[in-house]
């Protein structure tokens, strides 16, 4: 004789123990799947939960089209055109994810996609060949605004009322006028996750459950690893430690790789900091790096698809762990934002926390714009490999500068409409980029006298600008 089944906090059914000996026995033998009432499909051996196959989560799609290719139009045209020319490739990237609780599969019930069909019809039949229902949203006003932002309301409403229940709603738009439209799928217990194609309101961003910025979204449509995916900065020949054979002796094995990095794992004393799991895994198959990690694009998604038992953490630097011996609570905390801040004066501080520009001090704005101008004076322009190499140049300089301010002073110097493959000078740059910061701080509405803007351009343009200290 047993008991019921019981559903555990997760959603996970588990067996509670009191099985005949017979039953126990032949229950032993065999697994039983099963589904939990949050959608986890369970594997349940003699009891106990012995494996976690995805979950699938009803998910809803909203595509403002105008608002997502123009805003990528104006950072990377290829991620544009991919986005515009191919949206069966990248829904298909955003079905299998992950989240705090593990992987997920999700099942779009619905796809729409709004569009203003004068400028835009020819991509009309890309979406319709991608199963999703495309609504014409021509321009109703002369200042040419289209209707797509009411239509995306008034759907999305209708789905939150629908009979069916949808687990998640999918935004794709920068626009900061759907906050309400956010909060109200957040207020009815549904996840939200809004895709950005460039900078978005901190108060529209801070409502969603899950935010996939530009860069993320650009690496995804462009197969370059970008957002989450950790950048891991290994030397083009890099030294075996004492005792290692050199990288370009080893034979290449992905088994090889696979197996290093959890004899890695599994004997480390604490979690591994990924930069250390890539170069291991580059030791014992240095193909990989040949192969841009096996062709899933980053180390991190490498990792998830050979050994998708070991939890990571992908906020920088990003962990491994063995999850019999440790958990994410033994993962180090980052360094609190007041320390990111702490050489700076009041006024960047309050700048830094409105805008998010960068955290940096005079000095590293100066190396940065300095180091890339250099940069574009030798080679030409290209999103990815550009942030790269400016990365490594400062940090070679002894300046080390993270990879996610150098693309987001980049992304700033776009959207401001600098031309990069002009060949701009540095103090060209400095002075774009310094006009990108004051209209951020004009756009949040934070009051600057004359002088405070002086110190900010002064700040941010690495004393760059004429009037500026150098």
């Amino acid at each position: 004789m047993f008991e019921e089944p019981c559903w555990d906090s997760v959603g996970a059914r588990r067996i509670r123990r009191g099985f005949g000996a017979a039953e126990a026995e032949r229950r032993d033998r065999r697994s039983h799947p099963d589904t939990g009432p949050s959608g986890k499909m369970v594997i349940v051996t003699d009891g106990q939960v012995a494996q976690l196959v995805p979950r699938r989560v009803r998910s809803a799609m909203f595509v403002d089209f105008d608002n997502m290719y123009l805003g990528l139009q104006r950072l990377d045209p290829d991620a544009a055109k991919s986005f515009a020319e191919d949206p069966a490739r990248w829904v298909g990237a955003l079905m299998e994810t992950s989240d705090g609780d593990g992987p997920f599969t999700r099942r779009f019930l619905v796809r729409k996609c709004y569009l203003n069909p004068v400028p835009f019809s020819r991509y009309r039949p890309n979406f319709t060949r991608a199963g999703f229902q495309v609504v014409d949203c021509p321009s109703l006003t002369q200042q040419g605004k289209s209707s797509a932002d009411i239509n995306i309301v008034l759907d999305a409403v209708d789905a939150l009322n629908a009979t069916t229940h949808f687990d998640e709603f999918v935004f794709l738009s920068a626009d900061a006028d759907f906050t309400p439209l956010v909060t109200r799928c957040r207020a009815a217990d549904r996840q939200v996750t809004i895709i950005t194609p460039g900078p978005a309101a901190a108060a529209y961003r801070a409502v969603a459950d899950a935010v996939m910025a530009a860069d993320a979204f650009i690496g995804l449509l462009t197969h370059t690893p970008s957002g989450e995916d950790i950048e891991v900065a290994i030397p083009s020949s890099p030294v075996a430690p004492d005792g290692a054979p050199p990288m370009g002796n080893t034979p290449s094995s992905p088994k090889a790789a696979v197996a290093a990095v959890r004899r890695l794992v599994e004997t480390s004393k604490r979690p591994v900091v990924l930069a250390t799991a890539a170069a291991t895994a580059l030791r014992a198959d240095p193909g990989l790096r040949e192969s841009n990690w096996g062709g899933t694009g980053s180390f991190s998604a490498w990792l998830r698809k050979v050994l998708p038992d070991l939890p990571l953490q992908t906020r920088m630097p990003g962990f491994v762990w063995d999850p019999t011996r440790f958990n994410e609570s033994d993962v180090p905390e980052p360094a609190p934002a007041a320390q990111a801040t702490s050489g700076l004066t009041e006024l960047q501080r309050q700048v830094v926390g409105i805008t998010e520009i960068p955290a940096l001090s005079q000095s590293a704005y100066r190396v940065l714009l300095d180091q890339l101008a250099f940069d574009l004076a030798l080679f030409p322009f290209d999103r990815t490999e550009t942030s790269k190499r400016v990365r490594d140049a400062c940090a070679r300089g002894e300046s080390p500068i993270g990879r996610a301010a150098i693309n987001f002073v980049i992304n700033g110097l776009l959207l401001a409409g600098a031309d990069l493959s002009a060949e701009p000078t540095a103090a060209e740059l400095a002075g774009i980029w310094a006009e990108n910061v004051l209209g951020l701080c004009r756009g949040a509405r934070i009051e600057l006298t004359g002088s405070e803007l002086t110190d900010i351009s002064s700040w941010v343009s690495g004393g760059l600008l004429d009037g500026s200290p150098s």
